[in-house]
């Protein structure tokens, strides 16, 4: 059950529309193809790398974030994962509160607290705990904190320190909040069977599947019209341009059965983003740069899942996904728990 704004794109036929006065939707693959060629993306238009603390986010140090969340990434997944009981609960909050600990638990207080999500909800507490760091990020005398962190810690002034908080908080975010919303989406569209499939099934197949029906990067907005305005007659210069690959791949012109989940489609399938009509992390100069660490990671914790009996109890045969940045269905699942075979 989407949110009804979701659920009216979905209904849609035609592959370029009107949204509002001033935003056209595009799902038509070959004029988003057209589109992303146009012009190079906008530092405004990022998400992770957007600019920060009142400036742009340089290349030089979006690479090094980059590569200091990469190092984390595999130090982490090379320890044993936490309890799983961590997983119980809400999901995605629970995989999510989960993934935090298993890669992030070595940063020292205050830099802990910059992804907690009570923290997180709150702006006065954001803007509370960004300061402490700011003064003090604390240190790694033990040399256990994570990469990451010691971004914050080695900033050479303040203003370069402001950019390192902003940029752990949305990395950490960014691929803590990704790998729980697909391991979740998963769990949920292999259906009541989902141990049985689990034991026979190519995880990394399902994970494709699921990237394409519920896509992280669902819907990416451009500013402006005025480079795009000779590529269709909809759209004028100043017009916004919404493109949608979850309804691109969702559409009967470019998948044969689209809405089933048929994870066996990407059978023998060695670069799926080289699919047509198929963008999940969204296109190039604007691909989700975490996109090599999400699905790994996915499977990781889909594993933790499956041997530790993770039962989803609620709700049994639907779900609602909010109008959200990322589509994640919700429930409550049970580590360790008879399976409800009335339960999907």
């Amino acid at each position: 059950m989407y949110a009804p704004r979701i659920q009216d794109l979905l209904s849609r036929g035609e592959k370029v529309f009107r949204i509002d006065a001033v935003t056209v939707g595009v799902s038509d693959c070959d004029l988003i193809a057209e589109i992303v060629a146009a012009r190079p993306v906008l530092s405004t238009e990022r998400s992770v790398f957007k600019p920060a603390a009142g400036a742009d986010i340089h290349h030089d140090s979006a690479t090094r974030t980059i590569r200091a969340l990469g190092q984390d990434v595999m130090a982490g997944i090379r320890t044993p994962p936490p309890a799983a009981r961590g997983l119980s609960g809400a999901w995605p909050y629970a995989a999510t509160t989960y993934m935090r600990r298993w890669l992030f638990s070595s940063d020292p207080l205050p830099v802990s607290l910059l992804s907690k999500r009570g923290v997180t909800r709150s702006d006065t507490l954001s803007r509370i705990v960004d300061r402490a760091v700011t003064v003090w990020p604390g240190s790694d005398a033990e040399g256990r904190s994570t990469a990451l962190a010691g971004r914050i810690r080695d900033a050479s002034g303040i203003q370069e320190r402001r950019q390192a908080i902003a940029l752990y908080r949305r990395a950490t975010a960014t691929l803590c909040d990704g790998v729980a919303a697909l391991a979740g989406n998963a769990l949920w569209l292999m259906g009541p069977a989902r141990e049985q499939e689990a034991a026979r099934a190519d995880l990394t197949a399902v994970l494709w599947e699921t990237l394409r029906l519920l896509p992280p990067a669902w819907m990416l907005f451009r500013k402006g019209g005025d480079a795009y305005t000779g590529l269709h007659p909809e759209i004028r210069p100043e017009d916004r341009v919404a493109l949608f690959p979850l309804l691109m791949h969702r559409h009967l012109d470019y998948w044969a059965d689209p809405l089933d989940f048929r994870p066996e489609r990407w059978a023998g399938v060695a670069d799926p983003e080289s699919t047509p009509a198929f963008m999940p992390f969204g296109f190039e100069g604007a691909r989700c740069w975490a996109k090599h660490l999400v699905v790994p990671l996915a499977e990781r914790l889909l594993t933790v899942a499956f041997d530790n009996r993770l039962v989803i109890r609620s709700p049994r045969q639907e779900t609602h996904i909010p109008l959200r940045s990322l589509l994640s269905v919700r429930f409550d699942a049970e580590v360790g728990a008879c399976p409800d075979r009335r339960t999907p």
